[in-house]
């Protein structure tokens, strides 16, 4: 990804949390700060939407408060035929918790489609393992 250089004048004791986390997280601080403001701002425009990190360290947008991501809660409004009371129903949530996905969605399709189609395809691969496993143990 293309990037543009911005200078920033920062208070030594944020340059501290931000060196000390990516220390922790093993990443570079550029790349943490980069992460940090760009989640941070889609937080802003979507407040009830907040990051999780998953499997691999990699992080996806999910309802806060709740163990859903985006992709969830945006399956269950496709199941229901992209009715978002319906959805709500089902999932027992606020139709403004769906409305939030749903908004969020629309603004970062691209990202949580490509979220959502590695979540299908880890699925796959555990699903074939499990049909490797009954075949050799029944």
């Amino acid at each position: 990804m293309a990037t543009n250089q911005r200078s920033f004048r920062l208070h030594p004791s944020t340059l501290e949390l931000l060196d000390e986390h990516a220390r922790d997280t093993g990443l570079s601080a550029n790349a943490l700060a980069q992460r940090l403001l760009d989640e941070a701002l889609r937080v802003e425009r979507h407040p009830l939407i907040g990051f999780r990190e998953g499997g691999g360290g990699t992080r996806f947008p999910a309802l806060v408060g709740h163990r859903l991501s985006v992709w969830d809660v945006m399956g269950t409004v496709w199941a229901e035929g992209r009715d978002v009371a319906g959805a709500a129903r089902y999932l027992q949530l606020g139709e403004r918790d769906v409305r939030a996905c749903v908004d969020y969605y629309a603004d970062f399709k691209d990202e949580v489609d490509a979220y959502g189609a590695e979540q299908e395809a880890f699925a796959e691969r555990v699903r074939q393992q499990l049909q490797r496993r009954q075949a050799v143990v029944g």
